[in-house]
């Protein structure tokens, strides 16, 4: 156990920002192999990316939320992929805050420890003595073959009583890899499935799934850090902006590198800067894009600001958390989308990243914690003095 010097936003920004040129350069492999090259994993650890939501006693950053939009912002750039497992890896790793010092320090004695993780409870849990014994498949679980644990729900089956979700930390080691991520978008996350069979969960890694969601860590230590007093589902929601709205800002620059050089087939525009169409797309994007980190910065904030006073969150704080990452996701889209649209049929060679960062972004927004469409009704309803119809907020 150990205390480190923790560098400022503008350092771990920048370290992130070096880090664009070789994640472009890395990200057709990505694509290619369904999954982050190893060398990409290293530079992110050496560049501090794992150690964001790791406290200080164990060589963490503990970086408030708005860094990580700036840093998942940054890698996002650079490629959606390596992005978005980070920010996947920040996620678990903040609920292994909300376990017992004793676990945080089984797991935090790996140097960048990474950790994987789903909230879907897909599997089933029964009691023994000492714990836990589960079975079970998660899918969609990013970052899978470079992570140290998984962080899994199951459904616990008492002997009397209702079945509850529980949350469970897992070595890799002990699960299988099912290598099924065969996709039309984010091939490079390589979220995969996962297999539990007969696994055993010692108890004192396991938590009510109310408890994580509530925030309630049974950590002493970091209940006296400001991160980990707040509620899981805003924190989850933080995590994820930066690397679309990275994402989207990779699209821009690929368009406004390439437009000097492409002329408007079959029209007398030698260089596509040069017709308004094009200005009224360029336009149109970049507002986009900047209404998109408006709500990304607003979702930060609200955790960060909760996260220092220590005030409860309100229903609808809450349900516009889920919101404000809907539309990032929904207005990155239409950003990417019209400036994919405008980049003429040389666009769709692979040598050109615009289409991929598309179909990247169409497919986080079929996520169902991100997507638009849900998180709109969600909020509606809240707004309409309804109950809310699901447990994830």
């Amino acid at each position: 156990m150990s205390t480190t010097e923790i560098p400022t936003r503008q350092q771990l920004v920048q370290q992130a920002r070096d880090l664009v040129p070789l994640l472009r350069s890395r990200s057709d492999w990505h694509t290619e192999h369904r999954g982050l090259h190893e060398e990409t994993i290293e530079a992110l650890a050496d560049a501090g990316v794992f150690r964001l939501r790791v406290p200080a006693r164990y060589g963490g950053y503990e970086a408030d939320t708005r860094t990580l939009v700036d840093v998942a912002t940054e890698l996002g750039r650079g490629d959606g992929a390596s992005a978005w497992v980070a920010s996947v890896y920040w996620i678990p790793g903040w609920m292994v805050g909300m376990f017992p010092d004793a676990v945080q320090d089984e797991i935090y004695s790996t140097p960048n420890v990474r950790i994987c993780g789903t909230l879907s409870p897909s599997a089933t849990a029964k009691q023994t003595n000492d714990g836990i014994v589960v079975n079970g498949k998660w899918g969609f679980i990013s970052g899978a073959r470079h992570a140290h644990w998984q962080e899994i729900i199951a459904i616990l089956i008492p002997e009397q009583g209702e079945p509850y979700p529980v949350m469970g930390l897992v070595p890799l080691s002990d699960l299988q890899i099912v290598d099924d991520w065969h996709t039309v978008g984010l091939h490079g996350t390589g979220s995969v499935s996962t297999l539990a069979q007969d696994v055993f969960i010692p108890q004192e890694r396991v938590m009510p799934m109310n408890m994580v969601q509530d925030g309630q860590t049974a950590s002493p230590r970091n209940a006296r850090i400001p991160l980990f007093n707040t509620k899981l589902q805003p924190v989850a929601a933080a995590s994820s902006v930066g690397a679309i709205l990275g994402m989207a800002k990779a699209a821009q620059e690929n368009f406004l590198e390439r437009l000097p050089h492409r002329r408007i087939t079959y029209t007398a525009y030698e260089s596509a800067r040069e017709a308004p169409v094009t200005h009224l797309q360029v336009a149109e994007a970049t507002l986009k894009i900047e209404q998109a980190e408006f709500h990304a910065y607003r979702v930060a904030d609200a955790v960060d600001s909760k996260c220092q006073d220590g005030t409860p969150w309100k229903l609808e704080e809450r349900a516009r958390a889920r919101v404000d990452v809907g539309a990032v996701s929904e207005l990155s889209i239409k950003a990417v989308d019209v400036l994919a649209a405008a980049s003429g049929g040389s666009s769709i060679y692979r040598t050109v990243p615009i289409q991929q960062i598309l179909h990247d972004l169409q497919a986080l927004n079929l996520h169902s914690l991100i997507n638009a469409a849900t998180a709109v009704e969600l909020y509606g309803r809240v707004l309409c003095g309804l109950e809310t119809n699901t447990p994830y907020i």
